[in-house]
């Protein structure tokens, strides 16, 4: 029998649960939270789908190799933006020096760069723990068969 009631609520609260990953990746600079809290937040919110349409549905929305992708290119762009930096004539992940925007203190942009790294490495996150589940249970079906 199929689960109505799960996959109702699972309906009204996966968008709920996106969005609250979002705004914990973009204010980490400002409250706790951050790249990795917000990335398994959408992670699971991922996850939570898959489990409650089916694997199929799930992979779908997000298939193991668009997972993969998007987790080297939130690795791409972290290192994209440290490479600002080098070619600013500075460090490796330099922020203000690099020239990068830095905002009144306590607003959404009053970090310069880290606002841009925590979203590419919370996307990073996100795609890792997509990627770990459907590696699990790519092994779990191998193991059953």
């Amino acid at each position: 029998m199929e689960d109505l009631i799960v996959r109702m609520v699972s309906r009204i609260v996966v968008p709920f649960i996106q969005v609250y990953g979002f705004y914990v990746i973009l204010h980490g600079h400002l409250t706790p939270g951050g790249s990795f809290s917000g990335g398994a937040i959408l992670g699971s919110s991922m996850i939570l789908f898959a489990l409650a349409f089916n694997l199929e549905r799930g992979a779908k929305k997000l298939s193991h190799e668009t997972s993969t992708i998007v987790e080297c290119a939130g690795a791409g762009w972290f290192a994209i933006l440290g490479l600002v930096g080098i070619y600013m004539g500075q460090n490796f992940l330099t922020n203000k020096e690099a020239g990068f925007y830095m905002g009144a203190p306590g607003d959404l942009v009053s970090s310069g760069a880290i606002v841009l790294i925590t979203l590419g490495l919370g996307l990073k996150v996100a795609s890792t723990v997509v990627t770990l589940f459907y590696s699990l249970i790519e092994v779990e079906g191998d193991a059953h068969d």
